[in-house]
């Protein structure tokens, strides 16, 4: 059961779907190349202990042993201007002297063009996506940062190379392919709430204990121990999608060890689990429609016409690659992915059109694209781990019954993705094994330094409404919003060179902008 997952990877999915359904070649964004020229190193130092640290030395002044990096899931091995290391971590913080978990590093360093700053932390989001994989792709977007940071990031608790939760077989991934996400009967409904359960407790039977320790505040937590261990008086941080998330529950639990922390692509922390699915329908109809009016389409006539394809799916799929079929949920799912970045919006004509004609190939295509699955039929684990996450999280367990009286709301909401998101509040922590920590996630952060919290007004995975709402809660004087007049997921390095400016100028310069200023290019 695929969520609408908050990831700055799947931008980079969009954009590699816009050149798999034209026929394009692939993209070739890839980091750490061979011949690259090598960071300067320099001596390690030994961290000092930190006084105002509850944990014991032993964690807090470790010293990582840095060495080459290995392949990670599908990704190769990035080259050797990049390092991997573990941090140990304390797995239940409420006994810090106990059992601990490894939480895996990447580094590069700085490369000494200006007087270097410290470490820059990433979390690129998820909940689930894997920073040690991730931050190689995107490496040459942050090379004007690492003229003066080491640039690091990391697979949080429960995520791949940390301890990663597998919670079912490839196998059972595809056969679960075939589940009706928008069930019309009571047999489709009963498959349904089966599925979720069984991928619950295949989690559960995985990971064990550690499933009650996979949350944001101990992700969190995690992060402020990776500050001590890398020398650094202050954590300096970029958190795109639901790294907002982490990064404003690091700044709540920390707000006198915030340095430079910049929000992008803004989770609305206001919202419970039926907030964000509201958010999320509401934002990519929006996304939907403005890719309509792009393509000189009505949107409602437009959002209507695909309706209809997803009907017809619904009944019976296109045939797609192979013996696969294209199925509903796969081609609501093949949408989405083409709405995270406006360069794929061509993709999205080509597939629909395609699937109109009868050929689900394209669109199964780009599900696969979301989804992680490569041409052998393996999935990553990216979304296992979200789900994990997100449940431990999350208190809020919306029955069945509840789920069905919203549909109405949903779908009025959005016509095209209203109905898999309304019944997603029930399904997706169905009979979760492990109770929920809060409703909404706490970012209120007195006393802390500004925080940098960025906004796409056409941001359809974590709508623009999220980014004022993150700023108020972070405090007066703490959070101030940089708006974007932009399409697709996320806004540094997506074209704009203000915003670009702007953040590079509050993270290598502490230059905070005024509150409320817009970027319109």
């Amino acid at each position: 059961m695929p969520r609408f997952v908050r990831s700055a990877a799947l931008a980079a999915a969009g954009v590699l779907v816009a050149g798999l359904a034209v026929g394009c070649g692939g993209s070739d964004e890839g980091g750490g190349k061979d011949d690259a020229k090598p960071a300067p190193t320099g001596p390690e130092q030994s961290p000092k202990p930190d006084p105002s640290s509850t944990l014991p030395a032993s964690l807090t002044t470790q010293k990582l042993d840095w060495g080459g990096c290995k392949a990670s899931g599908t990704e190769p091995a990035p080259g050797s201007e990049w390092q991997c290391s573990t941090l140990k971590v304390p797995l239940d913080y409420a006994k810090p002297d106990g059992e601990t978990i490894d939480v895996a590093l990447i580094r590069a360093r700085s490369t000494g063009e200006g007087k270097r700053i410290g470490s820059l932390l990433f979390n690129f989001g998820g909940p689930g996506g894997s920073g040690v994989s991730m931050l190689p792709s995107f490496a040459d977007m942050y090379g004007t940062l690492r003229e003066r940071y080491d640039l690091v990031s990391f697979d949080p608790r429960g995520v791949a190379g940390s301890e990663g939760v597998r919670c079912r077989s490839d196998k059972e991934t595809q056969a679960a392919e075939s589940v009706d996400l928008t069930p019309d009967t009571p047999a489709e409904e009963a498959a349904y709430f089966k599925d979720a359960a069984d991928f619950g407790a295949g989690c559960a039977r995985d990971a064990g204990k550690l499933l009650g320790h996979v949350s944001t505040v101990e992700a969190a937590r995690d992060m402020d121990v990776m500050r001590q261990v890398l020398g650094d008086q202050k954590l300096h941080y970029m958190g795109i999608s639901y790294g907002t998330e982490l990064g404003g529950t690091y700044a709540h639990l920390f707000p006198k060890k915030v340095g430079r922390l910049t929000l992008d692509a803004v989770v609305d922390p206001t919202a419970d689990s039926v907030g964000h699915a509201k958010n999320q329908a509401r934002g990519f109809q929006r996304a939907l429609e403005n890719y309509l009016k792009s393509s000189g389409q009505d949107p409602k006539d437009g959002s209507q016409k695909i309706v209809r394809l997803l009907k017809r799916l619904d009944a019976k799929p296109l045939p797609g690659t192979g013996d696969r079929k294209l199925t509903q949920s796969l081609a609501l799912t093949g949408i989405t992915v083409t709405l995270y970045s406006k360069q794929s919006w061509p993709a999205l004509t080509r597939g629909l059109e395609q699937a109109e004609k009868g050929d689900g190939s394209a669109l199964l295509q780009m599900a696969d694209a979301y989804n992680e699955r490569d041409e052998s039929g393996r999935y990553s684990t990216q979304s296992h781990s979200q789900r994990s996450i997100s449940c431990r999280d999350g208190k809020a367990r919306t029955t069945p019954a509840e789920a069905k009286r919203q549909l109405g709301e949903f779908r009025a909401t959005s016509p095209v993705f209203g109905e898999f998101m309304g019944w997603d509040t029930a399904g997706w922590c169905h009979d979760w094994p492990v109770a929920g920590l809060h409703e909404s996630p706490e970012v209120s952060a007195p006393g802390s330094a500004p925080v940098l919290v960025v906004g796409n007004t056409g941001d359809p995975a974590t709508p623009y409404e999220g980014a004022r709402k993150m700023a108020d809660e972070l405090g007066k004087g703490v959070g101030t919003v940089l708006t974007w007049k932009g399409e697709g997921h996320g806004a540094y390095g997506m074209g704009s060179d203000c915003v670009d400016d702007t953040v590079d100028a509050y993270l290598l310069n502490g230059k905070t902008p005024k509150d409320g200023k817009v970027c319109e290019n």
